[in-house]
């Protein structure tokens, strides 16, 4: 079968490596916002040229770590330890990757893991040199702390001691990709390109197809992607991810599935992070079988650690129109802990089971709503509701929901009072229909023609004639005609 879209990747002769965009400035998302496979965590040792790390080399910095974290509370002592341990412990490997192991050690800690960046730099002056690998570790941790100045500091130092490598290049990049920077991203890797001691990896255009999928500057980043094939590099699983991540946030369901065929082609095993970028884009494209598939191999992690990813599967599932889509929307609902409370996901439930007329679970959610003081303003939802209590014949239900919204500052229309009218009327309870009306005159809805045509239906229904002349009354002095001859508007 033919391939159309990688074959429109490599059909076009490559241009020069990336087309420049201005005023493209720090760029901070709201969207649901994916953030891809190359996040901030991703970004420590992501960069360096990876050392083989023996069992013993993790044990020390296993021990050196949990003394540091221990004197956490003291400065000094930190130092000490350091001073005691650290100097020997970075001496025995000579290659930074001593530093490398313990600064990932410590990515939990971050202000212990910066007091041992700080130290490992003065110890410069004792014939200890940092490698290129602890330069870019160090930029990848100033990255994920988003101190961006100290980066920076870090590139430049080691610079101006003649160490330029692709990794502290890849390491600063990847600081200006997490912390939204893409400009400035694009121009180092312009430098880059331009430098003469080292040039660009398969992990620098990983970061640009990272950076320009976050922008859903799709043409970009598949100009990237040409310039890739065009030098020979071998994509990796970043490599696709990436693409994946960009597609997804496009919305570009089509090229999510050539991506994911163009994978199985080139025998790249997916991993956890392609299964979730997959998970998400079924969910957003209301690709229900694939998406119950693919969550059928990641639900241990997505129950635990991805609640969005479980918020998106309750949208799809609510955007279907499948018989038992409520019993597996219940299902999901249970792995959300109680204070990942969203007031969208609350109204979106609301306004699904009123569709369904379920009653029960309707009112739960109405009053969950209540209680975190979510305020609904669409009047779409409000007519839902209105709907089910008149079809379910719920009219004291409904009143309590009035009072309720009155209160709460939900928006009011007035249907609302309109239904309360009808339904009252329907169980000749006209004392409570007419109290309606100063209701609405409460809450600044005057009467209209089809106010007082419910009145004269009710009243005629039940022989209250003397109150059904009255009525004529009203709408002939009104303007509204008479009854007999004025069909409802």
């Amino acid at each position: 079968m033919r391939r159309v879209w990688k074959s429109d990747l490599t059909r076009t002769k490559p241009k020069t490596l990336i087309p420049d965009f201005p005023n493209l400035t720090r760029v901070t998302h709201t969207r649901t916002p994916l953030q891809g496979p190359l996040n901030i965590a991703s970004l420590i040792g992501l960069f360096a040229d990876k050392h083989p790390e023996s069992e013993e080399l993790r044990g020390k910095a296993s021990l050196l770590r949990d003394e540091l974290v221990g004197s956490s509370d003291d400065t000094g002592k930190v130092v000490r330890v350091l001073e005691e341990k650290g100097e020997t412990f970075f001496r025995t490997y000579s290659n930074g990757s001593a530093f490398v192991e313990l600064m990932k050690q410590l990515s939990s800690w971050p202000s212990v893991a910066l007091q041992v960046l700080n130290w490992r730099r003065k110890q410069t002056d004792n014939s200890i040199p940092m490698t290129s690998e602890e330069y870019a570790k160090g930029i990848s941790f100033a990255g994920r702390t988003k101190n961006i100045d100290l980066a920076v500091e870090l590139f430049t130092e080691a610079a101006n001691k003649s160490i330029k490598t692709a990794s502290t290049y890849n390491a600063l990049m990847g600081a200006y990709m997490c912390n939204g920077y893409a400009e400035k991203c694009q121009a180092l890797f312009r430098d880059l390109k331009s430098a003469a001691s080292c040039s660009p990896t398969i992990v620098t255009y990983n970061i640009l197809i990272s950076v320009f999928g976050r922008l859903m500057l799709v043409e970009h980043m598949e100009a990237t992607f040409r310039e890739i094939q065009n030098l020979d590099l071998s994509p990796n699983l970043s490599t696709y991810n990436n693409l994946l991540a960009g597609y997804v946030t496009g919305w570009m369901w089509n090229r999510v599935e050539d991506i994911i065929r163009m994978m199985k082609e080139n025998k790249v095993q997916p991993d956890i992070n392609t299964h979730l970028l997959m998970l998400r884009g079924y969910a957003h494209s209301g690709n229900l079988q694939k998406m119950e598939e693919t969550y059928d191999k990641v639900k241990y992690h997505v129950n635990d650690k991805e609640i969005p990813l479980i918020r998106a599967m309750i949208c799809a599932y609510c955007r279907s129109s499948i018989t038992d889509r409520i019993e597996k929307i219940s299902a999901l609902m249970k792995l959300i802990p109680e204070n990942e409370y969203r007031p969208w996901l609350n109204v979106l439930l609301i306004k699904l089971y009123a569709q369904e007329d379920w009653v029960e679970e309707m009112d739960s959610s109405i009053n969950e709503a209540f209680e975190h003081k979510t305020c609904v303003t669409t009047i779409r939802v409000m007519r839902s509701i209105i709907a089910t209590y008149f079809r379910c014949n719920a009219v004291d239900r409904l009143a309590s929901f009035v009072k309720r919204a009155e209160c709460g500052g939900w928006h009011l229309c007035r249907s609302l009072y309109h239904c309360k009218m009808v339904m009252y009327a329907s169980q000749k309870r006209l004392e409570e229909m007419e109290s309606v009306l100063n209701e609405m005159e409460d809450s600044n809805f005057c009467r209209t023609k089809k106010t007082f045509w419910i009145l004269y239906k009710a009243y005629s229904t039940w022989n209250q004639r003397h109150k059904v002349e009255q009525v004529r009354g009203l709408m002939c002095k009104n303007g509204y005609g008479d009854p007999c001859d004025v069909l409802p508007s």
